[in-house]
C-alpha cells in the first residue's frame, strides 16, 4: 500500500482512497458520538447551512467547533458530550478542519474518517480493502498538524505491520500546538473547552468500529462500520448497553 499525507489544500478532488484526519477534537467527538448511540453524522459546509438543516429535521442536534455558537448544541468537545443524549439521533457537524476535509475529498471511492480513538479499527478496514494507493489528509494547519501527522502514520503502519506500539504517535500528539492550544484554553477558561478533552483525544484504539462517509440524499454522512469495504449508509457497530 503506497501512502500520500497531504493538506486539505492540495488533496486531489477525488482520490481512490481517503482517510481523513482530525485528532483535536472533530473525529473524537464523531466517534464519541457513535459510542454513545448516535445513529449518523451529517457534514455541513458552514454553519448557516448546519443550522438549516437542524431547523429542517426536528431532532437533529448540531456541533460546531470553537467557542459556543447560538443555536448549537455542543462546542465539539468530546468531555462535554458526555452530557448530552445523542442515543438515535442525527448529528450535523461543521467544523473549520476536520468536515472540510471530509468534504474537499467527498467524491473518493472509500472516504475515512478517523482519529486516533478509531486508529486500530480504521487499518483493518484498510487491511481488508487492500488499496494500491491512501491519500492521508491532515486537516489541521494546513496540513502541518502534528497530532494528525501522527495519527494518519500510525495508522499507516498498523496497517503494514498490524502490532505498532501506539505511544511514540501519541506522545508526538500530546507535545502538538493542538493540544497546546487546548490546555491554554483550558487555564484562561474557554468556553467549549473541557479539561478532560486533551485526554480523550490522545487514546488509542479505544473503539472496535472505523467511520466511513458517503453522500446519501445530497449531504456527506458518517455512520461507523466494523470493518471490510463499506458500503454506502454502513453498517451500525456494536456497542454495549447502557
Amino acid at each position: 500500500m503506497r501512502t500520500e499525507f497531504t493538506g486539505i489544500p492540495d488533496v486531489p478532488a477525488a482520490p481512490d482512497v481517503a482517510v481523513v484526519v482530525d485528532v483535536m477534537r472533530a473525529f473524537t467527538v464523531a466517534a464519541w458520538a457513535f459510542w454513545r448511540g448516535a445513529e449518523r453524522i451529517v457534514f455541513a459546509g458552514t454553519q448557516r447551512e448546519a443550522l438549516d438543516l437542524k431547523a429542517r429535521h426536528p431532532g437533529w442536534l448540531a456541533f460546531q467547533d470553537g467557542a459556543p455558537v447560538p443555536g448549537f448544541d455542543l462546542a465539539n468537545s468530546p468531555a462535554r458530550l458526555r452530557s448530552l443524549d445523542v442515543r438515535g439521533r442525527t448529528v450535523v457537524q461543521k467544523t473549520t478542519a476536520g468536515t472540510a476535509g471530509a468534504l474537499a475529498v467527498a467524491d473518493a471511492g472509500l472516504l475515512l474518517c478517523a482519529s486516533f480513538v478509531v486508529a486500530g479499527a480504521t487499518a483493518e478496514v484498510l487491511r481488508r480493502a487492500r488499496p494500491e494507493r491512501v491519500t492521508f489528509v491532515v486537516t489541521g494547519d494546513g496540513g502541518r498538524a502534528e497530532e494528525d501527522l501522527a495519527c494518519a502514520q500510525y495508522i499507516a503502519d498498523r496497517v503494514h505491520t498490524g502490532d505498532t506500539d501506539p505511544a511514540p504517535y501519541l506522545e508526538r500528539a500530546r507535545r502538538s500546538e493542538a493540544a497546546g492550544r487546548l490546555c491554554e484554553g483550558v487555564r484562561r477558561g474557554w468556553a467549549g473547552v473541557h479539561p478532560e478533552d486533551v485526554a480523550m483525544c490522545l487514546k488509542a484504539d479505544t473503539f472496535p468500529f472505523a467511520m466511513a462517509a458517503a453522500r446519501v440524499d445530497g449531504h456527506l454522512e458518517l455512520r461507523p462500520v466494523d470493518g471490510g469495504r463499506p458500503e454506502p449508509g454502513g453498517a451500525r457497530a456494536t456497542r454495549p448497553a447502557g
